[in-house]
Parts: C-alpha cells; sequence; structure tokens
C-alpha cells in the first residue's frame, strides 16, 4: 500500500455516507481539536513511560531479553516522528468513534462516525497529527548534486515518485496482507479462529518440533565460510529494519505488556505450549512481543469508520537501496552525526578512546542507558570496566562482535579512501571527499552482493533467470523492500549462524588468550573488541571457519532459540518464534500463496508436500501442525524447503530474494553500471574490487583467500596482502580546471531535473530581482577560528564545514554560483 493511496483510501472510508445521523451535522472545531490533544497525551504518555521503565532496567541491571529486543527495534530521530504521527492518528480516530458512538448510545459498527467530519475536519486531524507531512510528495528543485549523489534517505532517486526507495516508507506488497479481520488484527490473534478448517499452531510449538536442534550435533557447510552468513546479516541491515511500537502500555486501557500476556495493542504475545522443554506453561506464561508500528492513515485507523478501510501497513526506516546506508545512516540528521566535521578531510567519526592496534574503532554513542554495559555479568567480575555501545548507520551495529567487526572495517575503508582521495585531488574540500568516498563505497557493496554473495544463495540457474546482466535504470519500477522479503525470505541466514564465533590467531589456530565465543556470549559486548584483541582474530575466524549447514534436521542452533539475549536469569527469547510471530502481525500471505505467486507448484496434501520437501517425515510433522500446506507460515515453510543447485536456500526464498534485487538493481537511478554515475574508467576499475582488499587494507591480517566467502582450500587458499589486487584510484584524479568544469555541468543537468522556473515578474511588480529568485541555493557553514577582521576585505574561510553545492571557493573567499537569467554570479563574504 503506498502513502497516497492510504490516505485516498482513509478519506474514502472517513467520509463514506451512513443514514444513522444528519450528515449536515459537524463535530466541531473544539470537538476535534480535543480528541486530537487526548490522544497526543495518551500516546506521549504511554512513550515516555516505557523508555523510562526500559532505561530503568538497563540502568539497574536487570534488563529482560524482551527489553533488548525492544531497545534495539526502537525507532529513533525521524523515524520515530513518523510512527508517532500514525499513533496519533489511530488514537485520535478511536476517540472520535468511542465518543460519537458513547454519546447517541449506538452499536459500535451502526454508525460511521466521520460523517459528521467535514473535509477540513479531516484535513485539520491528518495535519495536526503530522500524518499529512508524512506523505507529502517532496520537491527535488533544491537538492544540490541530485544526480550525482545520493541523499541519505534516498528521497529523490526516482525524480517523478521521489520516495519510491526512501526511507521511513512502508514495505511495498506482492500480495495482499491477510489478516484475521482482513484489516489490521494479527493472523492467529484470536487464537481459536480457524484457517482453512484448522486452527494456526503456536508459534513456539512449531519451533519446538521443527526448528529445534542439539549444537553438537550442527553440520558445517563444506563449501562457504561463516563470512557469508554474517555478510547476509551486513548486507540485511543496508535494507531493512522494521521499527516496533515504542510502547509498552497499551492505549486503550493503559495493560502494560510486560506484566500480562493479554493480546491489545500493541502487545502480541507468544504464549508458552503446554509441557515446553524450557519455558514455564499457563496462561500468565508468555514472551512478550510488541507489533510492528503501522504506516500513517492505514489499517485500524481506517477500519474504525467504515467498511473501506485499508489494510495495515508497516514501515521501512532504511532506504531500499545498496548504499551501505548501515555505514552512513539512512537518515539527514544521523549522516551527519557520523561525520567527523572537525577538519575538511571527508571522514567519518572514530572512537576518541580506545584503538585497535592503532587502527580505528567505531565512535562509542552518548545514549543515556548503556544496554552494552554486560561485561561484568558475562565475566562475572564486579570490577571489569564497561564501555558504551558503538554507533554506527545502522543501531543494531552491536548485536554481535562479528557483525561489529565488518562495521569497523568498513569505517576505516571509508577513511581510507577519503585519505587516498585527498592526495590524490588536494583541491577537493571536505564534502567532495565525503561524498565520492561514500559514492565508491556504495558501488562496493553492489559488487560484492551481485558479483560474489548472490551466487552462493540462490544459485547460478536463478541468478541467469533473474540477475543476469544489467539491464539498465527503469523508473517506472518500485525497488522498494517487499513486506515478505524482510520478514521472511532475506531471514533464511538465520539457520546458517554457528553456535560458537571462532577467534583465530595469526597462524589461524584457536586464539590461545582469546579463545572462541560462544554466541549468546556474542550479544551487545562491544568491550570484547576492546580488551580482548580488536577485530582480527574475529575477522580471520569468520574467513578461515565454515558456517552452519541449514539441514532439515538441524535448523537453529541453541543460541538463538534458547538463549538469544539471555544475560541474566529471564527469559530468553526464540528467534524461530519470533519470525513466524512477525509474519502473523504483518498478516504475510501463507506458504503456498508465496509458491504460486513464484509459480512453483502448492501442495495440497502429505504426499505432495513430501515431494516438494524431499521428506516425508518432515512433511507430516509440519501437518501435524498445521492441518494443511495453506496454513504453513511463508518463512517456516521457505526454510524448510530443500537448497536449490549450488544456493543455500529452496526455490521459493530463490525466487522472493532474486525478485527484491532484481527490482532494487533496476529501479536504482544511481546505480553503479548506470551510464553517467561513473565514467567508463572508473567502472572498470570498481569491477575489480574485492572483499579480500578490503580486508588487508583495514586489518593486520597479512594473507587471505581471494574468495572470503569460500572455504579456504585448494585453489582458494589464503595468498599474501601484495598480491591482491588493488583498486586503481586514478580514473578519480582531476585537474582543479576539470573540477570546475564539472561543478558548472552537474548545476546544469540539477537545473535541468527541476520544472522549469516560473516567468519573471512585470517590470514594475515589487520584490527582489528575478535575478537573486533564479539563481541556485547554497548551503554553507564554517568553523570561525581566529580570522581577522578588516573592513570592507573579503574574508578567507580556511575551515569549511559544509559547502553544497561547492560554490565557495575556500583560496578566494568569493562565492560562485549560476544564475538562471544571466550567466555567473560571483560575490565575495566581507566584514
Amino acid at each position: 500500500m503506498k502513502p497516497f493511496s492510504s490516505l485516498l483510501a482513509l478519506g474514502q472510508c472517513l467520509m463514506f455516507i451512513q443514514p444513522a445521523l444528519s450528515t449536515q451535522e459537524s463535530l466541531g472545531g473544539p470537538f476535534i481539536h480535543s480528541s486530537i490533544e487526548e490522544a497526543k497525551r495518551l500516546v506521549d504518555e504511554a512513550y515516555k513511560y516505557s523508555r523510562e521503565k526500559s532505561l530503568e532496567r538497563v540502568r539497574g541491571q536487570s534488563i529482560r531479553p524482551s527489553d533488548v529486543l525492544r531497545l534495539l527495534k526502537q525507532p529513533a530521530r525521524d523515524t520515530r516522528s513518523a510512527v508517532r504521527s500514525a499513533d496519533y492518528l489511530e488514537n485520535t480516530l478511536r476517540l472520535i468513534h468511542e465518543k460519537v458512538h458513547r454519546t447517541h448510545r449506538l452499536h459500535k459498527r451502526s454508525l460511521n462516525a466521520t460523517d459528521l467530519l467535514t473535509p477540513q475536519e479531516l484535513d485539520t486531524i491528518a495535519r495536526v497529527t503530522g500524518c499529512a507531512a508524512r506523505v507529502s510528495k517532496p520537491s527535488c528543485r533544491t537538492t544540490p548534486n541530485v544526480n550525482k549523489y545520493r541523499t541519505a534517505t534516498s528521497v529523490c532517486n526516482n525524480l517523478k515518485s521521489p520516495r519510491l526507495g526512501a526511507s521511513n516508507t512502508p514495505f511495498t506488497r506482492w500480495l495482499p496482507a491477510q489478516y484475521d479481520d482482513g484489516v489490521s488484527r494479527p493472523k492467529s490473534w484470536d487464537p481459536n479462529r480457524s484457517f482453512n478448517n484448522f486452527v494456526l499452531p503456536l508459534v513456539r510449538e512449531v519451533s519446538n518440533r521443527i526448528l529445534a536442534t542439539n549444537d553438537a550435533s550442527v553440520e558445517s557447510d563444506r563449501e562457504f565460510t561463516h563470512m557469508v552468513t554474517i555478510f547476509g546479516q551486513w548486507n540485511d541491515h543496508d535494507l531493512t529494519f522494521t521499527p516496533s511500537s515504542p510502547s509498552i502500555r497499551a492505549f486503550s486501557n493503559g495493560l502494560d505488556c510486560d506484566e500480562s500476556c493479554e493480546r491489545s495493542e500493541p502487545c502480541f504475545p507468544i504464549q508458552i505450549p503446554l509441557n515446553d522443554p524450557r519455558l514455564p506453561t499457563g496462561p500468565d506464561s508468555c514472551i512478550p512481543v510488541f507489533r510492528s508500528a503501522p504506516v500513517c492513515g492505514t489499517g485500524k485507523s481506517a477500519f474504525n469508520f467504515g467498511d473501506m478501510a485499508n489494510r495495515r501497513e508497516q514501515i521501512n526506516a532504511l532506504n531500499a537501496f545498496l548504499d551501505l546506508g548501515q555505514v552512513y545512516g539512512s537518515e539527514e540528521g544521523l549522516a551527519r552525526d557520523l561525520r567527523d566535521l572537525t577538519n575538511d578531510g571527508g571522514l567519518l567519526r572514530i572512537n576518541k578512546e580506545f584503538t585497535d592496534n592503532g587502527r580505528e574503532f567505531l565512535p562509542f554513542t552518548d545514549v543515556k542507558g548503556n544496554m552494552c554495559a554486560t561485561r561484568r555479568r558475562i565475566t562475572n567480575d564486579t570490577n571489569a570496566k564497561e564501555v558504551p555501545c558503538f554507533v554506527a548507520g545502522d543501531v543494531r551495529v552491536d548485536e554481535n562482535i562479528a557483525l561489529t567487526s565488518i562495521h569497523t572495517m568498513f569505517l576505516r575503508e571509508h577513511n581510507r579512501l577519503a585519505g587516498a582521495l585527498l592526495r590524490l585531488n588536494p583541491h577537493w574540500d571536505g564534502e567532495t571527499l565525503y561524498q565520492e568516498a561514500r559514492k565508491i563505497m556504495g558501488a562496493y557493496t553492489q559488487v560484492f552482493v551481485f558479483r560474489d554473495y548472490l551466487p552462493h544463495i540462490v544459485g547460478p540457474d536463478t541468478m541467469a533467470r533473474q540477475l543476469g546482466r544489467y539491464p539498465g535504470y527503469n523508473e517506472t519500477i518500485d525497488p522498494s523492500i517487499a513486506n515478505v522479503f524482510a520478514t521472511a525470505a532475506y531471514r533464511f541466514a538465520h539457520l546458517a549462524i554457528q553456535p560458537t564465533l571462532s577467534r583465530l590467531d595469526i597462524n589461524n589456530k584457536e586464539n590461545p588468550m582469546f579463545p572462541s565465543v560462544p554466541l549468546f556470549k556474542a550479544f551487545f559486548t562491544p568491550w570484547r573488541l576492546v580488551f580482548e584483541g580488536g577485530i582480527d582474530p574475529l575477522i580471520r575466524g569468520l574467513v578461515g571457519h565454515p558456517a552452519k549447514l541449514n539441514t532439515q534436521n538441524h535448523m537453529m542452533v541453541d543460541a538463538l532459540r534458547e538463549k538469544l539475549f539471555q544475560f541474566i536469569n529471564h527469559l530468553a527469547l526464540d528467534l524461530g518464534s519470533l519470525n513466524m510471530q512477525r509474519g502473523r502481525d504483518h498478516g504475510l500471505p501463507d506458504y503456498n500463496a508465496w509458491r504460486k505467486f513464484c509459480g512453483l507448484s502448492t501442495p495440497s496434501n502429505l504426499g505432495e508436500l513430501a515431494v516438494v520437501l524431499n521428506n516425508t517425515d518432515l512433511a507430516f510433522r509440519l501437518l501435524q501442525l498445521y492441518g494443511t500446506p495453506d496454513n504453513i507460515d511463508v518463512w517456516m515453510g521457505g526454510v524448510a524447503e530443500p537448497f536449490v543447485h549450488k544456493g543455500r536456500v529452496g526455490p521459493l526464498f530463490a525466487c522472493l530474494i532474486a525478485t527484491q534485487f532484481q527490482k532494487i538493481r533496476q529501479g536504482d537511478r544511481l546505480w553503479y553500471e548506470n551510464p553517467g554515475v561513473f565514467t567508463s574508467a572508473q567502472r572498470k576499475a570498481l569491477k575489480n574490487v574485492s572483499l579480500a582488499q578490503i580486508i588487508c587494507d583495514n586489518t593486520g591480517i597479512t594473507a587471505v583467500s581471494r574468495d572470503p566467502f569460500l572455504i579456504p582450500e585448494g585453489g582458494n587458499t589464503p595468498i599474501k596482502c601484495n598480491n591482491i589486487q588493488q583498486l586503481n584510484l586514478s580514473a578519480w584524479k582531476e585537474s582543479a580546471s576539470t573540477a570546475d568544469q564539472k561543478q558548472q555541468e552537474n548545476s546544469d543537468q540539477d537545473n535541468e531535473v527541476s520544472p522549469p522556473p516560473p516567468p519573471p515578474p512585470p517590470p514594475d511588480t515589487p520584490g527582489p530581482s528575478s535575478n537573486i529568485c533564479h539563481q541556485q541555493l547554497s548551503a554553507f557553514s564554517v568553523q570561525l577560528t581566529d580570522n581577522f577582521l578588516t573592513h570592507n576585505n573579503t574574508i578567507v574561510f580556511s575551515q569549511v564545514v559544509y559547502n553544497r553545492p561547492n560554490h565557495y571557493n575556500k583560496n578566494s573567499g568569493v562565492f560562485l554560483t549560476t544564475s538562471t537569467t544571466s550567466g555567473d554570479t560571483s560575490f565575495p563574504l566581507l566584514s
């Protein structure tokens, strides 16, 4: 559901006419505003209560696994504003609905309360709650270098539909959502409701009977390293982040979701089945889960008031493009905060307190409450020094230390590139250095994902069929991340994670000083990098040891199914159960619906399912739980399938993953192979980049396999780093005169994508001259330092912090802008 159609459907349902009361009446401005203010108060109080409660537990070191998950999934910055607006709107409409029915003593469904809302009042509700701003079409006219560099949010990647693929927009749907009530309520919200004549099983019961394995029985992959698994997680964090509701308290009745197993929005707890092997059972035993946050104008905000409701949609806080948003941030504010603006080097901020054998660590967060203060609890050393969480472009940077290590490598690579580009082009300012390094890094990930990673996952046949030669940019393709991709298909790698993170020494043997770490003791432990040997031992372990092989009888390790975020003796989470519960929360259609979408067979009985799975026993156990293949949760069915040829997913997930990346590539105007994004010489150089080179340039590792995704044996044994091809940056060298020419060309191109300027006013029209009105906008900031001011002299600022689109010349102190009416215009900054 797209934002515009969502609000259109909302408006239609709000104005749907019922004869119960006269539609000539109006509820009136005071009534509307009092409802909005009450809704804001309820939401704000719930948010405040929830945050204080969680931080209180963090500070008191009594944090629960559910607190960790909730804090990890909290919306922040602009995402939080988007979620808050949706909650304001939904609760405003709920309050109006309740007040009208209470006043007129009507049955809940006998009147559409908004029959009494005028179009102006509807507009007021959308505007005051903030929802109108969430879906308005942004202008790309003043976006600097819109044809050259990405915005952090990816707004204006598609110039005709600027929000396509941008952050803080809804996940797209390839099949309509299937909710319990057809609109918003999760599947199995009513535990007694039947689907296809069968009640859906408890997700924890499915996890116990299908996913459970003994860690000692885990089978290792004979072809791919653990780097494949963690790189997949790293890549996922570039594309998808589904924030949960910030509230742990129900808006309608004040229920605390942590203290009750009742289902009341946003509480959607996982019920514990009888005779669970680990967890206590009974009506008051559950794993707290919080629903994913809704999008403005979808779900119950429409359903409350008529029959023309639209289905609830969820927000993707990240943009849909392969641009390393997990390094740089997918919001402008975060992207700015991650930059080192104390100099003009185009660098990212680094840690000021610790280094890794002279190399950079990520900076620490300044967020109150330290969720990463886990050292004392894990080591049982009450005197151990704690460190804050690291901060990066994605909030999940500290989720495990292997993931944190990859984050650290790419931070270093950005700063290495920025330094190399500065040596190559001393005339470039900090903004150009940052953007050019970021642009190269974005190309890195596009190359690594398509050339090196995806073939190992979806197999060569699917690659040839769907992800072959680059077909070019197509502005009609929607690159937005599909709900089924984010919530099911791209979670396949949860079954390829080893129960232990290996740490190897310089001889690629078990590190005697800092041995390998059980996975459940590697969550939110940045101190292990600071005090236990840095990232090198972990990177060696990722490229030197195999991934776990997902087999049908050994699916998910205990660290994820029984010990997830278990820091103290509270109920640990179960990732398999969470995946299925999240799919039901999002209304994902069933396994067979998606097989039909992909043109695959749709099994209807035990015999047919046994053929699809190539496993009669597994098919039998699934049908014991679900009754029919039509009820199987799509994530469960997808991970149960045998692998496609030379891949690591089954046919269903191969189709869904390939379809998503096909859309990401074709719908990206700034894809590295799209002519004009890079020069032909630059594209040629980028074809030769490798993950091995990233490792060599940014760690103390001196030998690595050419393909870090493959087991280091045979033709892939480690070689010295000086034998691995480097990125040739000579294609990025330009003279100062060439830079000025390109700046002018970019300004011209930026003007070309904008609508034509309005005609100049008549000669006698008061106001500023048209020459000034039509000049291109500049954004500029400096550090004042000790510049000495003298009357009527040009001030030359040497420490320029922000200079877009490069109008200020820090050598002459003169601005050069392009006027649409009279050519170039220059003016100095005078004292």
